[in-house]
């Protein structure tokens, strides 16, 4: 399945699901977890719509599980830095 979007607003609405999860009190572990399972479940469900979701898409599958962690993290904080800026 492919989902259609921009990298600007595929970013905006990710920045603004962490903001969200920060409001109602999720932990940066627990958001960290979140990003983590998303990033599974889109690297295998979904079909990247730009070429800077392929490149993360590229990155997933070649990271082990500590490099998928950190860059499931990496793009959570870069999301939410774009939304406060």
């Amino acid at each position: 399945m492919e989902i259609e979007t921009s990298w600007h607003d595929w970013k905006k609405t990710l920045g603004q699901a962490v903001n969200t999860a920060e409001f109602v009190g999720l932990s940066d572990q627990t958001i960290n977890k979140i990003a983590y399972r998303l990033g599974n479940f889109f690297a295998n469900n979904f079909d990247p719509a730009n070429r800077e979701q392929r490149l993360l898409k590229e990155l997933w599958e070649a990271g082990g599980e500590d490099e998928k962690r950190s860059l499931a993290k990496m793009i959570a904080k870069l999301a939410e830095r774009d939304v406060k800026h």
